[in-house]
């Protein structure tokens, strides 16, 4: 029970990026008339220079959902994609804020747009899901793996190590950098991944009072477009960092009496990680029907030999890059 006067600790990865998402959840907590400040906490994604899918699942969430767990915060904020499929019944996802721009975004020497530059370029990218797209386009770039903050990432490229490197637009946006974006890549070039762009706001199943509070912040489109994606994902049993893209938008259709109904567009891929193949569908259907559109779209893509693309063991996020 939370009694109105004791700020609601919000917990939170230390990065800038990470604390800027969780302060938007806590301004806004405070705006409606609720005490609220951030607790950081440190993960294991932030002591290790692994590479992400070799770390394993959650490996930015779980130590903040933990400390949810034990009471040492009560509010968790995620960047949603870095969870795992799986639902976890210790807590409630009592809000998905609405979703900035879920695409991805290159940073380039230059300023070139991903079709300027040469072949050979070095691109950095941390995900499986980007490099695996990149590699199918056939623009002959060299893909290099890359870890660490934003700030680390453009680095590379400032300091020449990179001629390029591909991060989430949304995180971009966050942090005010969104000046050093040369191109956000069109979804029909590379497909984001499931729930990029939306934030998660947990906090314990039981505290109904602090559920009341977040749902606030609730935004019915972006749970409606995120559900899908992660129902996908989920059904297709793929890790966050299977060569898997899935974009949901909510758009207006007319029947054939002329009466405008909103319906969920969902599109996704699933892609070799070498960049020989890739399989595309695309499924409308109900916004109340998310996560069934979700499934039947990732059996869809079962049936066009998915599986064979992806991975067997991958087991994580690209990483908190939005």
């Amino acid at each position: 029970m939370h009694d109105g006067r004791t700020p609601l600790r919000i917990g939170t990865r230390g990065s800038v990026l990470a604390m800027t998402q969780a302060g938007t959840v806590r301004d806004a907590v405070i705006a409606a008339g609720y005490p609220a400040e951030l607790t950081i906490i440190r993960t294991a994604g932030d002591l290790s220079a692994e590479p992400v899918e070799k770390i394993g699942v959650g490996v930015f969430t779980a130590a903040v959902r933990d400390a949810l767990a034990a009471g040492e915060v009560d509010v968790a904020v995620h960047s949603y994609k870095d969870l795992p499929t799986a639902a976890d019944e210790r807590f409630t996802l009592a809000a998905i804020p609405p979703r900035e721009d879920p695409r991805d975004a290159l940073i380039s020497r230059d300023h070139k747009v991903l079709g300027e530059l040469p072949v050979g370029s070095l691109v950095g990218t941390s995900a499986p899901r980007r490099a695996a797209q990149l590699r199918a386009l056939g623009l002959g770039l060299e893909i290099v793996p890359l870890r660490g903050n934003i700030d680390t990432r453009i680095g590379k490229v400032t300091s020449g190590e990179l001629d390029a490197v591909v991060l989430a637009r949304a995180g971009l946006a966050r942090v005010g950098r969104l000046a050093e974006v040369a191109e956000a890549l069109d979804p029909v070039q590379m497909l984001p991944a499931p729930a990029q762009g939306a934030l998660a706001v947990e906090c314990r199943a039981a505290d109904t009072e602090i559920a009341e509070i977040l749902a606030k912040q609730d935004d019915r489109e972006t749970r409606a477009a995120v559900e899908a994606e992660r129902a996908l994902l989920a059904e297709l049993e793929a890790g966050c960092t299977a060569p898997v893209g899935a974009l949901a938008d909510i758009v207006e259709s007319l029947d054939d009496d002329g009466v405008i109904h909103e319906e969920l567009f969902l599109r996704a891929c699933a892609a070799a990680l070498d960049g020989s193949r890739v399989i595309r569908a695309s499924r409308t259907g109900s916004v109340d029907k998310a996560a069934e559109i979700g499934q039947e779209l990732a059996r869809e893509l079962l049936d066009l030999g998915a599986r064979e693309l992806m991975p067997a063991a991958v087991a994580s996020d690209s990483g908190p890059s939005g």
